[in-house]
């Protein structure tokens, strides 16, 4: 089960965000990752608990930024409830995409789950529901996903496979690399792996 702490930065201006302190496993359902995010001056800022099943899909999500709340699962495509800081009024969405994003580190790692791409897959396209920061206000993007290049490191533990993938955000053309080894990401936009105490779970079967 790893476990560790990523740091999250504005990935234009470096600004440092929020850490966040996770752990992730592979279960019974599919894939579960728990993560607490604290500012960078150690208050509480929010949370995330995501559950995947086998097949990679969203089937339980809770995502907690400040006092706003968003409770979600694949059904009918992506249906969720978003709750106001006062839990006074609860909005409900339902859109026809494949998963949810947002933030945490843990989202990347869900949709690679998703799309299972092998370096000799084209480019594919992703409907996702993105939940932005800091009131996780929803809105529809449309990604496209190639895994360009992966390769085995060795280490202590015995061969470490890293997926190098190219994002590309098709509304405004812009393209970023996304590197994850397993269940962890190594390096992406925005995104660093301050710490890690176990080693990744591995998803290859090529």
């Amino acid at each position: 089960m790893p476990r560790g702490r990523y740091s999250l930065h504005d990935p234009h201006d470096h600004t440092p965000l929020a850490q966040e302190h996770f752990h992730c496993a592979p279960g019974p359902s599919g894939w579960r990752y728990v993560a607490e995010r604290t500012t960078p001056g150690g208050d509480h800022a929010g949370s995330v608990d995501l559950t995947l099943d086998e097949l990679g899909r969203p089937i339980r999500l809770e995502l907690h930024a400040g006092a706003w709340q968003v409770r979600g699962a694949a059904l009918d495509g992506v249906t969720w409830v978003r709750t106001d800081p006062t839990g006074t009024h609860a909005t409900e969405g339902t859109v026809r995409a494949h998963a949810f994003t947002a933030a945490s580190p843990a989202f990347l790692v869900a949709t690679a789950l998703l799309l299972r791409l092998t370096p000799r897959s084209p480019a594919t396209r992703v409907r996702l529901v993105a939940l932005t920061d800091p009131v996780l206000a929803p809105r529809t993007v449309d990604q496209s996903w190639a895994l360009v290049n992966s390769e085995a490191h060795a280490t202590d533990n015995g061969p470490l496979i890293v997926d190098e993938y190219q994002v590309s955000e098709l509304d405004t053309g812009e393209q970023h690399a996304v590197h994850l080894a397993g269940d962890v990401v190594l390096s992406a936009p925005g995104i660093e792996l301050e710490d890690l105490s176990d080693p990744p779970s591995a998803f290859h079967d090529r």
